[in-house]
């Protein structure tokens, strides 16, 4: 090739890098350094061009040159142009997809619900300093928050060295890291602080300031319920509490309460629910009638069965179409490795499991015990209906320290085990809600401490409160324990990439391209 062809292909070029060098400070790597090193490399490969047609300067250009000096001018031209159009209609449109397996940029189901019922505009303010460790990523979980209800969320950082009145006035201590969410404005405005900074804490902490009234919960106790608190655990004994679930109530804006009904004529006024955690004791009489007229009244009641054991609630179970089968449920087939660690993926087409349905989970229960559910001999107005079934090859083993195989007599097949029921009672004398609502659950052992961290028990468990006390917005799938996986890159690093595939990679393969239509065009 000559060496005047060089010098043409190489004016080219630096006339690229001289042009695009305000593209690279403004819009892909915003440095400085690398724009000045555009800039100069520019400026030497037009002057290889000016040196090799140093002869040509004194003469009036030919059609030909000039012609070619043109075209390449405008296309030159009209390729920044369109670099800059196509990145303009990328920043506006700001369009995203998420390719992480765990979906770490996305948000959950309850999460856009949620935000999508909020009733007044909600306004986050991260009291964190740029230099946080947690910055970045909490700034990039309210951009999502706010790209996906734009009008009922927003937010702002505030630095609390900066703003002492503004932390005074959400009483942080000295220094104190964390997000306030405040809704309303002026003496009418409301604020909750969170503890730590997710999703998950982000979303309750939402449900909790959007909640109109704190329900309040009541765990029935005086019979061996599983209490919600109790003395930590010797070493490598698991924990019998319902802490964990009490702490999740309290996030979406429940109260829990313990209730003995010992001495008590009816179940407080207050009683948004009542639970009844693995009984393991029978109740009396005057206990079972307060139960009675609470649910006749239109109270809602979840009870956890446990194991071998007959609270004597029967009759009053049965009113509400469910029968507690004697035995323990078991499974050769969808267990977790015991017969009686039943693992279920069957459910019923009842709204409370629709979302663990339509996302397939698996339901694990330790020691469940099957249900029936009646179609006679009901208190008036009662439907029932089966809400998470075993699969068809279970069977209720009747003596379960004898044997672990079906004997002749035991039930067998699809055994439910969970049930839901209604009640009318719109027609009910000082009633509390125009229908009672009951749910039924096999196991109570799925509340435990150990046991709450299995995400399709803890969403069944939640729906069911939710379902019973009347808040469809609260049958969802919660934000779950994600599993971080993502690749840690400084600011610098992120604008270094950015340059090389927005600015230097295609202008070097458009060089390129020239380079090849130039040889080929003087040949």
């Amino acid at each position: 090739m000559r060496t005047s062809s060089v010098g043409k292909i190489l004016g080219a070029l630096g006339l690229m890098f001289l042009l695009s060098s305000p593209f690279t400070l403004f819009f892909t790597s915003g440095s400085v350094a690398l724009t000045a090193a555009k800039a100069v490399a520019g400026l030497v490969l037009l002057g290889v061009y000016f040196a090799t047609h140093f002869q040509q300067f004194g003469q009036v250009a030919t059609r030909r040159s000039s012609f070619f000096f043109g075209t390449s001018v405008l296309l030159g031209v009209v390729t920044l142009g369109g670099l800059v159009a196509v990145n303009y209609i990328a920043f506006k449109k700001n369009k995203s997809w998420d390719l992480t397996r765990a979906k770490l940029f996305t948000l959950a189901p309850q999460t856009s619900t949620t935000l999508g019922g909020l009733k007044e505009k909600v306004h986050a303010l991260a009291f964190l300093p740029p230099s946080h460790p947690y910055y970045d990523t909490v700034e990039q979980l309210f951009r999502l928050y706010q790209a996906e209800a734009p009008e009922k969320f927003g937010y702002a950082f505030k630095d609390p060295q900066r703003n002492p009145d503004l932390a005074a006035k959400y009483q942080l201590k000295e220094g104190q890291a964390t997000v306030v969410l405040v809704r309303g404005e002026g003496a009418s405005a409301s604020h909750t602080t969170l503890n730590t900074i997710s999703e998950q804490e982000l979303t309750n902490a939402l449900i909790k300031l959007n909640a109109v009234g704190t329900q309040k919960v009541y765990f029935l106790t005086g019979h061996g319920e599983w209490p919600l608190e109790s003395e930590p655990p010797a070493p490598g004994q698991p924990s019998d509490s319902l802490s964990e679930l009490r702490k999740q109530l309290l996030q979406e804006g429940y109260t829990a309460d313990e209730l003995n009904l010992a001495g008590q004529k009816e179940v407080p006024r207050d009683a948004a629910l009542v639970i009844i955690a693995g009984a393991k004791t029978p109740y009396t009489p005057p206990e079972v009638e307060a139960l009675r007229q609470y649910l006749a009244a239109g109270g809602r009641m979840l009870y956890f069965a446990e194991a071998s054991v007959e609270p004597k609630l029967d009759t009053l179970l049965a009113e509400y179409g469910v029968e507690v089968d004697k035995g323990i449920a078991a499974d050769p087939q969808f267990n977790s490795g015991n017969p009686y660690v039943l693992v279920s993926m069957f459910y019923g087409e009842h709204e409370l499991t629709r979302p663990l349905r339509q996302r397939k989970l698996n339901l694990e229960f330790p020691t469940a015990r099957s249900l029936t559910v009646l179609r006679q001999g009901m208190a008036p107005g009662v439907t029932a209906q089966a809400v998470v079934l075993t699969s068809p090859f279970a069977w209720v083993e009747t003596t379960p320290d004898a044997d672990a195989t079906p004997s002749d007599g035991e039930k067998s097949g699809q055994l439910t085990l969970v049930a839901a029921a209604m009640r009318d009672t719109k027609s009910a004398q000082d009633k509390r809600f125009d229908e009672a609502r009951v749910v039924v659950v096999g196991d109570s052992e799925i509340l435990l401490d150990p046991n709450w961290g299995h995400e399709a028990n803890r969403n069944l468990v939640l729906n069911a409160l939710g379902w019973a006390t009347n808040q469809v917005e609260k049958i969802t799938i919660r934000p779950p324990d994600r599993e971080v996986s993502t690749l840690e890159i400084d600011r610098d690093m992120l604008d270094n990439i950015r340059f090389v595939s927005t600015d230097l990679l295609p202008l070097s393969l458009l060089g390129v391209g020239l380079a090849i239509w130039l040889s080929r065009r003087n040949k």
